[in-house]
């Protein structure tokens, strides 16, 4: 092989970290724009997407591809959302490390939780598409939750008025056209909280995370999302005790399926004025 075709390793670190990250989760690249016939040379505007470790105890249990913002509620969502603790009380976080190679979330558990959370360790990487990414068994991608208790149920002009506000509150996705929230509404549709991240369901993590550390009720309203509706979409959202995901595209089979298990409204196509709903149809109020 000559030097001309020969093949160089890659460097470790990606361009994207080699640079402090902006506390803003976006940041200015050199891009050549073409329109016509004419290239143009200027900065665009990213979403930053980086490795975030979740270190609880000291040891590393997963690394998700995310957005580093809102790491705080990231770590508490996740944390609650995957069953690691009961609530947010459960946890502190001690540090947010950035390193060469991303950035680490250091969490201190109490005693129980930690001897459990080393009996179900999963220290694989999760991409930014990727909710249940990093488990090593079919029975810990598929862990069981009991159906949500909440009674509420919504009002068709409550999820349109809900998921007609959420761009709103997108202000990375405005800068990016790259980014996806979580939203979490009032019985009325009045959002109360909005949450963005590269990776859907990461936004929901840190909206769960949001609602547990203001000490938001999760069973008294309900999430909106844009993006589809799959399995881990729903899985959080039961975790959390929300009784309904709205999503702007399509649920998966398994969500459906699992959304019926647990009692969760499953809302989809939220757009134009009209919706469909898929599971759990009695969490949605149907006209007297």
């Amino acid at each position: 092989m000559d030097q001309a075709t020969a093949w160089v390793a890659p460097s470790p670190v990606p361009p994207a970290l080699s640079r402090p990250l902006s506390r803003e989760g976006v940041r200015l690249v050199p891009a050549t724009v073409c329109t016509g016939t004419a290239m143009a040379e200027r900065e665009e505007t990213v979403i930053d997407e980086v490795p975030v470790g979740l270190v609880y105890a000291g040891d590393l249990f997963s690394v998700m591809l995310a957005t580093p913002t809102d790491l705080e509620d990231f770590a508490t969502g996740f944390s609650l959302s995957e069953g690691i603790v009961g609530s947010a009380e459960e946890l502190t976080v001690t540090a947010i490390d950035e390193v060469t190679d991303g950035v680490r979330i250091r969490i201190e558990l109490p005693v129980e939780r930690l001897a459990a959370l080393l009996r179900r360790k999963r220290n694989l990487m999760g991409g930014s598409g990727c909710g249940r990414c990093g488990t090593d068994s079919f029975a810990e991608a598929l862990r069981p939750l009991d159906p949500v208790r909440s009674t509420a149920r919504i009002a068709p002009d409550a999820i349109r008025r809900a998921m007609a506000a959420l761009p709103s509150g997108q202000r990375m996705n405005r800068e990016t056209g790259a980014v996806h929230a979580a939203g979490f509404a009032r019985p009325n549709g009045q959002l109360v909280a909005v949450r963005e991240d590269v990776g859907r369901h990461n936004a929901l993590d840190k909206l769960i995370g949001a609602l547990a550390r203001s000490g938001v009720d999760p069973a008294g309203g309900f999430v909106v999302v844009s993006s589809r509706c799959s399995f881990e979409m729903v899985h959080k959202t039961a975790a959390a005790g929300i009784p309904l995901i709205a999503a702007i595209s399509a649920p998966t089979s398994l969500c459906v399926g699992f959304a019926e298990a647990v009692d969760v409204g499953v809302v989809a196509y939220v757009r134009d004025g009209r919706f469909t709903v898929y599971a759990a149809p009695s969490r949605v109020l149907t006209s007297a």
